[in-house]
């Protein structure tokens, strides 16, 4: 394998955890409500995901552990936002804060402890092909998974009855509950699946993408996620592609230090985020505005008694 072929294997790696995040917010946000707790979330789903697996020696029950995690994050997210009409920046902030917390406890006991890597999927005679076999037919589950998952996201939105209710109520949840639309459930169902994949995403990170559990091991790609939606401009397929720029990001300044080309170690850890900063600018630079972005994002919606 060339060193090239395994870099852009490494950026497929790094960018599906990205992915499968960014895109469970997304559906959350264009049902009106903004999660700040991506990055809670995330790291819970990778605490307890790890900690099941070894615990059970299963990679399924990890898996399935990560996704409970993020669902129980969401589901106390939306008991604060839906049920209280609590203020959604505060409430997202707060639950980042418990769930890095949260997941340094739950994760103490097995920091040294390392997982199996999971085999790839191998499909005979095109994983053989020169520099694109095993970048496109042997990769592993979660990968194949996240790029589905973003071609279902974008059918739901345009193909589907219930995908446009949640869009309606995402643009105005007034005229939406006027016209007998159920607001609050559907918000409840979007933040619970926002949970569900930003768990997953924590599971790949430490049962695939590091196979071992560290404090604070998300580092900040939680609010990675939250910058890619509003870069993507709503849209599942810009998530796509921006998750694969900011995934090339993270893995080419490893390289680069790696390289020792003289620039400090802590200049080039900051190129992700500097990254998703720059983007966010000419996003806003170029269209003045946030375009895409859902009329009720970030209001309470209090139902009329």
């Amino acid at each position: 394998m060339t060193t090239f072929e395994a870099i852009l294997l490494t950026i497929v790696t790094a960018s599906t955890p990205l992915l499968i995040a960014a895109l469970g917010e997304l559906v959350t946000e264009r049902s009106g409500v903004l999660n700040l707790g991506v990055e809670g979330m995330m790291i819970m789903g990778a605490a307890c995901s790890f900690a099941a697996a070894v615990t059970f020696d299963s990679t399924i029950i990890g898996v399935l552990a990560g996704v409970a995690a993020g669902v129980a994050m969401a589901a106390l997210f939306a008991l604060a936002v839906l049920g209280f009409a609590a203020n959604q920046v505060g409430s997202g902030l707060a639950l980042t804060i418990f769930g890095v917390g949260l997941s340094g406890l739950i994760g103490a006991p097995f920091v040294g402890s390392r997982r199996d890597p999971i085999a790839p999927v191998d499909i005979p005679g095109l994983s053989d092909l020169p520099l694109i076999g095993r970048l496109f037919f042997e990769q592993d589950l979660f990968v194949y998974g996240s790029i589905a998952l973003t071609v279902l996201v974008a059918l739901y939105f345009t193909r589907t009855r219930s995908g446009l209710t949640l869009r309606s109520i995402g643009e105005n949840h007034g005229s939406a509950h006027a016209l007998g639309l159920p607001v609050l459930r559907v918000r409840f169902l979007a933040i619970l699946f926002g949970g569900a994949c930003a768990g997953l995403a924590g599971a790949y990170l430490s049962l695939v993408y590091t196979r071992f559990w560290a404090p604070g091991m998300t580092a900040g790609r939680g609010w990675i996620a939250l910058a890619l939606v509003v870069f993507a401009a709503w849209r599942p397929a810009w998530v796509l592609v921006g998750a694969y720029i900011f995934g090339a990001a993270t893995v080419l300044q490893l390289h680069a230090q790696a390289a020792q080309f003289g620039v400090p170690a802590q200049a080039l850890s900051a190129i992700p985020y500097l990254a998703t900063i720059i983007a966010l600018l000419l996003l806003s630079l170029r269209h003045g505005r946030a375009i895409g972005a859902p009329g009720s994002l970030g209001v309470p919606f209090v139902p009329d008694r």
